[in-house]
């Protein structure tokens, strides 16, 4: 289990739990649990086009990435923002499936996105990863008090001489950095369940944000380890352990409410 090929998974593991646990408690509070699933999903159209282009998948989920941020931020600020988020998905997944049917080789790689691929992170993948997930860690850290302003109200924040929507975007970019960091290790399909699971158990611990913040990060932690032992003793996809253990954590955090 902690062979030298593992080294690799296990730090990426730690990367993702971290990433998602600090980045999911906003998720939870501020109710952005549709644009934490469409996010991810929306790698999806990433990895088409870089198997289309032959170029790093990371740079493919990079730049779709972006491009729903802006998508969900500006359409949002015009309307109901879940509408604005599944209009986007659509877009995201419809542009995905016209570049993958533009070639006709095997997209392992948007498989490996799709449901994630841990043993396959590499040395230079994992620097990225770190890189992205310290960004996003980052940018919410920095924007703690204004991002837990705004969870309340919008007009409190902008009172308190916030600015909301510039910290909206900033938050949703931060969903997207921590969307590529846990996608390549759990895969687009699950990554909702990491961020939210883990987060909403924590919630419920304590009702004091940072108490609540690190119970969080330490329940995503707990959760990924778990599922990366379980996934060497059963050669089943980290992701589903993911998954299971983060509805799991989600219900028990509902009960706990």
């Amino acid at each position: 289990m902690f062979s030298a090929f593992m080294l690799n998974a296990w730090a990426a593991g730690l990367i993702v739990a971290v990433t998602a646990g600090v980045v999911g408690f906003f998720v939870v509070l501020r109710g952005a649990s549709f644009a934490a699933h469409a996010l991810p999903l929306g790698t999806f159209p990433g990895a088409a086009a870089a198997v289309l282009l032959g170029i790093a998948p990371s740079a493919g989920v990079a730049g779709f990435g972006l491009a729903g941020v802006v998508a969900i931020w500006a359409l949002g600020r015009r309307g109901r923002p879940e509408v604005a988020t599944a209009l986007t998905l659509v877009m995201l997944l419809a542009t995905g499936a016209l570049l993958l049917s533009w070639t006709d080789r095997y997209a392992a790689q948007v498989y490996a996105l799709l449901f994630g691929q841990v043993l396959g992170v590499s040395r230079a993948a994992l620097d990225g990863m770190a890189l992205a997930g310290a960004g996003a860690v980052a940018a919410v850290l920095a924007g703690f008090r204004p991002l837990l302003l705004g969870a309340i109200g919008a007009d409190l924040a902008a009172a308190r001489g916030a600015r909301p929507a510039l910290w909206e975007f900033g938050f949703l970019a931060a969903i997207a950095l921590a969307a590529a960091v846990a996608v390549p290790v759990v895969g687009a399909l699950l990554t909702f369940a990491l961020m939210v699971g883990p987060a909403s158990c924590g919630r419920a611990v304590s009702a004091r944000p940072g108490v609540a913040l690190a119970a969080s990060v330490a329940i995503a932690l707990a959760l990924m380890a778990g599922a990366i032992a379980l996934s060497y003793l059963t050669n089943w996809p980290v992701g589903c352990f993911a998954g299971l253990g983060g509805a799991g954590c989600y219900a028990l955090g509902r009960a706990l409410l």
